[in-house]
């Protein structure tokens, strides 16, 4: 793949967009760029109309910068340059981070946390609690007897509220399937004057009257 280098002036922005960048974004853009310069060039067609790497267009334009890095095709189709569009910005969010791999980076870097994407702030809160959690495993095995004690106390407080939730269950049910069975009555009715007793059953389900 042969990158160029071309003025930004020279470059077009596409009428439509597939991917809108916020303000926070460009901002990041801004910070990487800032970093580690242009990690990746911006994607043009023919004309030099933009197919990917809108946000890093506007990034640099923001920064003053001047000239940029480019791939250009030239021989893609309409249908090609809108599904390239689509392609670009749907791939990289198919994608899913290694939580493991993402802490275990962040311990090694010992502190030294401005990374662009991310708050420097709400990292280094993640690292700390990482910290602590790790401290309290390593206490495993060294803990005295009152605070055995007290986990064990702990535990079996949990254990009594769970049984006494699953004995207000079972009570529930019993009522309740007692009520039903009390909704199935029989009853006496006298119709069009007649002397004549007729029994009937209640439906608990759909109230109707069963005649018997």
């Amino acid at each position: 793949m042969k990158v160029t280098i071309m003025k930004l002036t020279d470059l077009i922005k596409p009428e439509k967009n597939v991917r809108i960048h916020t303000g926070q974004q460009l901002k990041e853009f801004e910070r990487s760029i800032k970093m580690f310069g242009q990690i990746r060039p911006i994607v043009i067609d023919e004309k030099k109309v933009i197919l990917a790497g809108n946000g890093l267009y506007d990034a640099l334009v923001a920064m003053g910068e001047e000239t940029a890095e480019v791939y250009q095709y030239s021989n893609l189709t309409e249908n090609q340059k809108k599904k390239l569009m689509i392609a670009d910005n749907k791939i990289f969010n198919l994608g899913i981070e290694n939580l493991d791999t993402l802490n275990s980076f962040l311990e090694e870097l010992q502190g030294d946390l401005d990374i662009p994407g991310f708050d420097e702030e709400i990292l280094k809160q993640m690292v700390c609690e990482a910290e602590e959690v790790t401290d309290k495993i390593s206490e495993y095995g060294t803990l005295d007897d009152e605070e055995i004690q007290n986990i064990k106390k702990n535990g079996e407080r949990k254990e009594q509220k769970i049984n006494d939730i699953q004995s207000n269950i079972n009570d529930f049910d019993s009522n309740h399937a007692e009520t039903e069975k009390n909704n199935i009555t029989e009853s006496h009715v006298i119709e069009n004057n007649a002397t004549e007793i007729q029994k009937f059953m209640v439906c608990p389900k759909c109230g109707e009257k069963i005649w018997l």
